[in-house]
Formats: C-alpha cells, structure tokens, sequence
C-alpha cells in the first residue's frame, strides 16, 4: 500500500546549447557508459559511516543488501533467499540466495552479513533500535544467519530492509570489522558495479564498471528491490559544481543525466526536445536546518525556539525550489505530508513567523552576542539557500551570524567535528532528507535525541526517546498515530531541527537514457543509454 499523495511535477522540454565552459569532450569508447552529474563530490566512500546521500548512492552502486524496499514501501528479500520467524517472534533466521560473490572473487558468507549489520546498527539511528532489543546476531553456516531478540519487535525487515541512510550494505567481514568511527579504507562490495579506486579523483570523477559476476534477482527491478541489472558497461559521475555549466554539459551531450538541476535554470533549456525533466522521486524531500547541542548558543532551548519562530517555510521553499509547483505550500508535519503520521500539531511556529517574539525569547535566553557559525555548501542550491534564508533570519533577530561557504563535500566531513565552532566545529548545517527517510519516529534519525549517539548536533531527551521506543513497540496504528502527535508536541518545544519545507526535486537526462526508474534514491541498474 503506497501512503502518500504528492505533487507530481509536470515533465518539461529543455533547450540545448554548447557547454562551452566544460573542459575537452570525454574520449571515445566501445563500452556503453552513462555519463552523469551527480548532487555533489565524492570525498567519504564509507556509506556506514556517513548519512550523507551522495556516499550512500554510491554505496547502492557497489554494495547490495539482505532485504529492500520496493515501490508499495513493503519489505522484499534481496541477498537473502528468504527468512523464518519463530512462533513466539524471538528469531529470525535468514538464509542467503546462490551466487552472491564479492567484487575481489571470495564468496558471500553469512560471518560478513553478521558482521555488516553490527557495524550498520552502531551507526544507523533505526539500527541502534534494533540493536537495542537483539540478544545476538551469528552465523549458523556459511548461508545462514540468525538473529535472536530479548522482546518482540515489529521492525525487524523495515530495519533491515530500509531504502535510505543508513542502509545496512553487506561488506565483507575484513571491512565490516573496522571500527563503526571509522571510515573503511577500501570500496569491496558484492552489488552491480565495482568502484574503480585508481580512477576516482575527488573534486572531478568517479568511475564505476559493471560487475560481471553479479547474480541479479529475477524479479522486476522495483524501487531498491527486485532484480538489479546492469545495463551499462561503465558508469562515469562527473562533478560539475555550477549549475549552470552543469546544465550546459547536459544540453550539449557531454553528459547524460544530470541529478539535481537547479530550478531556476529549467527554463533555459526547455526548447530542447531531448531532455527530459521529470520528479522521478514521488513522494517528495523535507528540508532540514540542524542544531549544534553541544555549544552555545543552541544548547540553550529559548534560542533554538527563537530561531524556529525567526523563520517560515515559504521564504526557504521559494529560496531553492522557486517554482510552487515543486513544493508543498506548508507542511508541519516532522514525518512528512501525505505520510501515514502526519500532522500539523506545535507547527504554528512556522506558519506563523513572529520576529518580535523571537527577539523576547533570545531576550529570556540571555543570548550574548555569542557567534552563530552557519555552514553553507555552496555547490549544492537546496543546501545553499537553506543556508543564507538562516543567516537571514537570525540576523533580523539580532544574532550574530558567521556564513561559513564550503562546498558539500568539506561540510559532511566538517559536520562530524564535535570541537567548539571557533575551533573548526559549527553551530547550524543546512541538509534534506527523503520522505523515505523521514516516514516515522525510528527512520526519522533527526528526531533521535540519545544524546553522544544521536545524529550531527547529539540532542539529548529522554522523553522524545521514550516516545520513540513506544512508538516502536505498538503495533496498533491509530495508538501509534496518538505517539506521534505526543512527539511532535515535545518536538517542536525542544527544535532537534526545523523543518524548512518539502519539496519535490527534478531530475534531468537525455532521451537516450532509458529505464530510469521512479524511486526515492537515485538507482543506476535498469538504466541503459542508447
């Protein structure tokens, strides 16, 4: 069953030109290849350890998973052949499919999917749930896994089998072994295409070729689902980061699909009749503006409540998407519009901006004139005017705001930095995450509030935690619905974030790339280029 209703946004023409300003054309070759610009630069490879969305598109490129999520948002076996769940719902037993190899030759074994999943569930936010109510995971033989829970829990497969960051990615054991505050040093997956690590140059390219020993499903290719078919022979991701070269190389047919383009620029290229622009993601992103907990002055809860009523979406929505026909006019709800938990309750804040009672609670705070550093990714728009429509609004209210420009690949790293923000740290990062992502209380990783572990900014609450762990528990949706509403009430009092709207991005590629499916994350098998 598919929860959500949402704009869809209309397919447009676009208009080519020469994309005089993009280096020499690219060299011929045999091979099919896809061209693309993706949303930003690779810099982290390590899709456990960051969430950032750019590291986990490559992350589905080399790795594949036990479960996924297919396009009726249900739970569909992937590297697993299929699973059994004792009657009294303790242990799961999974079993994994014939024919799963690494890209170095060694089979996949049930030691590294153990492995991967408890490196996954010391990072990942709904992994730490699980991880919280599971007495052991083994290896039972080279096929089999089992995992064995101190209590019933309902969100076993939706864990395992989450489509977005972070996604459990099978590695093996060697890498998965590595410290979970770590970065893996080295790119071994089991999925469609190999990364080609002597061909990455950060800040340029990154270079993926099909996997030839690669066993797809044979079922239809559905969302992170069924079978993964590598229609391509090398895939080329080419950092652009102006939006307007971007936009120009995809004209000109230096590039073929282009992930993000920026709204504004549609209209220039719409006469070309071999583009195509489409919203292949339907069920739409939140924006987010994050909270450092850990220094002043958003450790204090009056200035992120100040902040919260400095702000209204409107003003970020027309800020990175312009056209209305990309975005919700308002959307309250922390888990997301047309999901099965929304609700607009606490949002007056941001339907209602009030600079005046900002400027009272900043007032109450105390605030001192304490410098708020904002960092700003420059090369990636939704992030960008997220950041300088903050800047913005702080200023008005009288803080002191420092915009720190970047680009995204610097700034996921950066985020990380637990230092004070005169040293290197931050005090407010601009970011977006997929409804698919942001659906409930446990995927929702922005709401955790388990303080240390927590996501970027470590917000510390118990009570937003035990309404998480309630809300995990029940299995009845209405009672779940009365959670959330209870939540979001603590929510927007305590301002983990500030959702700042959502919105729909398009997507633009030439009319010779077929198969792009329709899904939440940018997948690449199905794809062929013509």
């Amino acid at each position: 069953m598919t929860y959500f209703s949402f704009k869809h946004a209309p397919n447009l023409a676009l208009a080519g030109t020469v994309a005089a300003t993009l280096a020499a054309a690219l060299p011929a070759s045999a091979e099919t290849v896809l061209k693309m610009v993706p949303h930003a630069d690779l810099r982290n490879i390590d899709p456990i350890w960051t969430t950032a969305y750019i590291t986990r598109n490559h992350g589905y490129l080399v790795f594949d998973t036990l479960f996924a999520m297919d396009e009726n948002l249900e739970v569909q076996p992937q590297m697993a052949e299929g699973h059994e769940v004792s009657e009294d719902g303790l242990v799961y037993t999974i079993t994994l499919r014939d024919g799963l190899t690494f890209h170095d030759g060694e089979p996949v074994t049930a030691e590294d999917a153990v492995a991967s999943i408890k490196r996954w569930g010391a990072r990942d936010g709904m992994g730490q749930k699980l991880m919280r109510v599971t007495e052991s995971v083994e290896a039972v033989d080279d096929k089999t896994l089992k995992l064995t829970l101190t209590e019933p829990y309902g969100l076993v497969l939706a864990s395992l089998g989450k489509i977005s960051s972070n996604v459990p990615f099978i590695m093996p054991k060697r890498l998965a072994d590595t410290d979970p505050n770590k970065q893996i040093e080295e790119i071994i997956g089991s999925g469609p295409f190999e990364f080609v690590a002597d061909e990455w140059q950060p800040g340029n390219q990154v270079i993926y070729k099909k996997f030839e020993d690669y066993v797809p499903r044979d079922e239809p290719a559905s969302y992170a689902a069924g079978g993964k078919v590598a229609n391509v022979d090398r895939i080329e991701w080419r950092y652009i980061p102006d939006a307007a070269t971007a936009s120009q190389a995809l004209m000109a047919g230096e590039v073929d699909y282009y992930e993000q383009p920026a709204v504004d620029l549609l209209p220039m290229i719409q006469s070309d009749p071999g583009i195509k622009v489409e919203t292949v993601d339907p069920l739409g992103t939140q924006g987010v503006i994050r909270f450092n907990f850990t220094h002043p002055p958003f450790d204090n809860k009056l200035v992120r409540q100040a902040a919260l009523w400095s702000v209204q979406q409107a003003d970020y929505m027309y800020a990175i998407m312009g056209d209305p026909q990309y975005f919700e006019e308002f959307c309250g709800a922390y888990f997301m519009c047309g999901g099965p938990y929304e609700t607009d309750v606490g949002s007056e804040p941001l339907r209602e901006k009030d600079v005046e009672k900002a400027k009272a609670l900043l007032e109450e705070a105390g605030y001192d004139g304490t410098p708020v550093v904002i960092l700003d990714p420059t090369d990636v728009p939704v992030a960008h005017g997220q950041a300088l429509v903050t800047a913005q609004a702080l200023r008005d209210i009288g803080m002191n705001v420092e915009l720190a420009a970047m680009d995204w690949a610097t700034m996921t790293s950066r985020r990380a930095v637990r230092e004070a923000p005169s040293e290197g740290g931050w005090n407010i990062f601009p970011t977006w995450w997929l409804a698919a992502d942001q659906l409930n209380p446990i995927t929702n990783i922005s709401v955790a509030a388990s303080g240390d572990s927590a996501w970027f900014g470590w917000p510390e609450n118990q009570k937003i935690e035990d309404l998480r762990n309630a809300f995990a528990q029940e299995t009845d949706l209405e009672k779940q619905k009365a959670i959330v509403e209870d939540l979001q009430a603590e929510l927007y009092d305590f301002v983990p974030y500030i959702p700042t709207g959502q919105y729909y991005q398009p997507t633009a590629y030439r009319d010779k790339v077929k198969g792009v499916l329709t899904a939440p994350v940018p997948f690449f098998w199905n794809i062929s280029v013509e």
